[in-house]
């Protein structure tokens, strides 16, 4: 009786271990392979799922998440011999959980080795410059490469970024030292230009102030002739008609050329810089009445 109660929850105690092995809960963002003696035979989605225990086995587990690789720092010679360390992150997402469980032995150390040869030859092929510069071109020939290569492993490659690409420290002093001449000289040629516009602008307004300058003179110039070409023919018209009073016989004429010349002498005496004191000729008032007289004449001439 003791032999058959035990052999009983000795049973009882199998079928459970049955039950827990062929039921398997899948978690959501997974998918396993099922393998019957070694071979696959079908792949578990989410959710709660039956095998047949003892015959068949989880082979693989694999994510169908995105998935983020962190692709070791490496050193690359760049086409001008120029030693950099680059780091990068993959961004990949598996497809096909069967080609990438049975395609591919180590899915991430491949595609970590993977990543980092492209790596290597896309960047070797250029140049220092270019490759610092053309962040967004490395990065799309990454991935056509790598997205190509790792298709038959049922993976997607969404996004390869470049995260640091550092040169050694001598060779970044030697950019900063070029990148500073480049602007003092940058500098130095605004500064020259400006100069050299402000120079052309005081010119051009020197010109132009000259240019007035001569405008104006030659305007006074004119003014000036034309005043003294009216002057002179007023002389001339009054020295024609005093002549003719004199060859009338009109003594009032002869008088007005005595008494210009005698109120010119006065002038300069009393111009002169030693003159204090000015002694009047008792004849000035005859000066006077010839230059009243000649008044009459040239009034009488006008008048004819």
């Amino acid at each position: 009786m003791f032999d058959a109660s035990v052999f009983v929850w000795a049973l009882l105690a199998f079928g459970l271990v049955l039950i827990f092995k062929g039921v398997r809960q899948v978690p959501q963002g997974e998918e396993w392979t099922v393998e019957r003696f070694g071979k696959y035979t079908r792949t578990l989605k989410p959710g709660l799922r039956l095998i047949v225990p003892l015959v068949d086995g989880i082979g693989h587990k694999q994510i169908v998440m995105e998935q983020v690789l962190d692709v070791q720092p490496q050193e690359v010679i760049s086409a001008d011999n120029a030693m950099v360390t680059t780091d990068a992150v993959c961004f990949y997402q598996v497809l096909d959980p069967v080609k990438a469980s049975y395609e591919v032995n180590n899915l991430e150390r491949a595609m970590q080795n993977l990543v980092m040869t492209n790596i290597r030859a896309v960047l070797g092929s250029m140049e220092l410059d270019a490759m610092l510069s053309n962040r967004d071109a490395i990065n799309t020939s990454l991935l056509t490469k790598v997205d190509e290569a790792t298709n038959p492993w049922g993976i997607k490659v969404n996004r390869i970024e470049i995260k640091d690409i550092t040169p050694p420290r001598d060779l970044i002093d030697a950019m900063a030292n070029q990148m500073k001449a480049e602007r003092e000289k940058r500098a130095q040629i605004l500064l020259a230009e400006g100069e050299r516009e402000a120079a052309i602008n005081v010119a051009e307004g020197e010109k132009r102030s000259q240019i007035l300058k001569a405008e104006g003179e030659r305007q006074s110039a004119f003014l000036e002739a034309e005043a003294r070409e009216r002057e002179a023919e007023a002389e001339a018209k009054a020295t024609q008609m005093v002549s003719v009073a004199i060859a009338e016989g009109d003594a009032k004429a002869i008088n007005y050329f005595v008494a210009q010349k005698y109120v010119d002498a006065l002038g300069n005496i009393a111009s002169a810089d030693n003159s204090k004191i000015i002694m009047m000729p008792l004849e000035a008032s005859s000066v006077i009445g010839s230059v009243a007289g000649v008044k009459d004449l040239l009034d009488a001439g006008k008048s004819a």
